[in-house]
C-alpha cells in the first residue's frame, strides 16, 4: 500500500493519491492559518474506522442473506486536551433498514471487533471503541 502526499498551497492544503489515482485533499483548521477546504486528518481517521467497519459489517451481512435497503453510520469521538491530542473515545452507530434479523447484526458487529476490522486492531486497545446499532423497519 502506498499513497502520495503534496502539498497544493502556501499553507496546509496537501492533496493525497494512492496508485489507483483516487484522491483526498486534506487541510488544517482557520485557528493555525489553514482555509479548511480539505478533510482534517482526525477526520479521515474517523471516516477510516467508520468505513473498515461499514465494509465488514456489509460484508457479513450479504454473508448471512440478509437483506440492507439503507445503511448509515454516525461517528464521533472524544480527543485529550492539549498537544498531542489523540482520540480516547470512539462511537460508532449503526442504522440500518431493511430484512435484518437482530441476531444476525449482533453476529455481524462481534465478528467486525474481534476478526475483521484492521482500522479497530489498529486502535484499539489504546482507544476505547463502542458499536451500536438501530434497526429500522
Amino acid at each position: 500500500m502506498k499513497i502520495n502526499l503534496r502539498r497544493v498551497d502556501a499553507n496546509f492544503r496537501l492533496l493525497a493519491t494512492n496508485d489507483r489515482g483516487d484522491v483526498v485533499h486534506t487541510d488544517g483548521s482557520a485557528s493555525i492559518g489553514a482555509s479548511e477546504q480539505g478533510w482534517r486528518p482526525m477526520e479521515m481517521l474517523l471516516v477510516s474506522l467508520a468505513g473498515c467497519s461499514a465494509i465488514d459489517i456489509i460484508s457479513i451481512l450479504k454473508k448471512q442473506r440478509q437483506v440492507i435497503e439503507d445503511f448509515e453510520i454516525e461517528i464521533d469521538g472524544d480527543r485529550k486536551d492539549g498537544s498531542p491530542a489523540p482520540f480516547t473515545a470512539i462511537r460508532i452507530h449503526f442504522i440500518l433498514s431493511g430484512q435484518i434479523k437482530e441476531a444476525k447484526m449482533d453476529k455481524a458487529i462481534e465478528l467486525t471487533i474481534n476478526k475483521y476490522c484492521s482500522v479497530y486492531f489498529s486502535l484499539h486497545p489504546d482507544i476505547d471503541v463502542k458499536y451500536t446499532y438501530e434497526l429500522k423497519s
